[in-house]
């Protein structure tokens, strides 16, 4: 496949609304000239947390980008269909997210706690399993491993813990006043409390997640587009958990799907951005993409 029609380079942050970047990689630029011909074959995912929302100190506060909603409600219509895939549970994403109840967005799926939950926006229902017994488990014995770890009452660490849902814990250490030291602190001590549950340990942005194994993005996202059949993917994510999306997106390829790897890019996750087809700037360059795209598809 050639190169993408009415595709124009840039190699600043900040471009002309609607004009669309070029992928730095072949498969990349196949990719999206497969998007712009075909749309109805198209499935777009992306993840919420540093993709749709920009990174906060309190995981709450969290909100879509401002625009985020509306551009997807104007591109959605175009494809065969979208997801959101996060480590949160499905409703916190939907609520956070702004997506309930949103004109256009009747083909929106949103694929809570990496996969485990699903929430469709054309019926607003949630379909979720029990949660895994391990996680209540962990939670009586956080503080004390915490304590013991030295940052649970240390007057340099401020660690919030944040649980989702039942089935998952997150532990953030942003806050701190050495972040990255908090979090390799804890590293072990949570690898291992993780273990002794059953559970297994996902870090993040300055975050460390427990939860059940078994499931992840790049499962949630092959397992999704195999349901829906499309021939063409994109993907947007921004930390280490969309390593396993990016790698679910290549191996698709390899088999004869086309896909763009996006990047919200941060100075804090390199990572993704050297695996990434195209690297936008964080969630306002997301954003600008996805409206991009849609005046494209708008005007073709």
């Amino acid at each position: 496949m050639g190169s993408s029609p009415n595709v124009e380079p840039t190699s600043e942050p900040e471009r002309a609304p609607g004009r669309l970047p070029t992928p730095r990689t072949p498969a990349g630029r196949d990719g999206l000239a497969a998007l712009l011909a075909h749309p109805e074959r198209v499935v777009v995912a992306l993840d919420f947390d540093g993709t749709l929302a920009d990174i906060v100190p309190d995981p709450e506060q969290a909100r879509a980008h401002e625009g985020a909603v509306a551009a997807l409600a104007r591109l959605v219509p175009h494809l065969q269909a979208a997801a959101v895939i996060t480590g949160r549970p499905a409703t916190v994403a939907v609520r956070l997210g702004g997506f309930d109840s949103v004109p256009g967005l009747e083909h929106l799926t949103v694929l809570g706690h990496y996969g485990a939950e699903r929430w469709e926006a054309a019926t607003g229902t949630l379909h979720a399993p029990p949660p895994h017994p391990g996680v209540a488990a962990i939670q009586a014995e956080l503080p004390g491993v915490l304590d013991t770890s030295g940052v649970w009452h240390g007057t340099w660490v401020e660690t919030a813990i944040e649980r989702k849902g039942g089935r998952a814990i997150a532990v953030h250490t942003r806050r701190a006043d050495d972040p990255q030291g908090a979090f390799e602190r804890l590293r072990g001590p949570l690898t291992e409390l993780a273990e002794r549950h059953g559970l297994i340990v996902e870090p993040g942005r300055y975050v460390l997640e427990l939860r059940p194994p078994g499931m992840d993005k790049g499962v949630a996202l092959a397992d999704w587009i195999r349901e829906t059949g499309a021939a063409t993917v994109l993907y947007a994510g921004d930390d280490l958990g969309d390593l396993a999306a990016f790698a679910a997106v290549e191996e698709l390829r390899a088999k004869g799907l086309t896909g763009v790897l996006v990047c919200s890019g941060s100075d804090e996750v390199t990572e993704l951005a050297d695996r990434a087809d195209l690297v936008v700037d964080g969630p306002a360059g997301v954003v600008g993409l996805l409206t991009a795209l849609a005046e494209h598809l708008d005007n073709s």
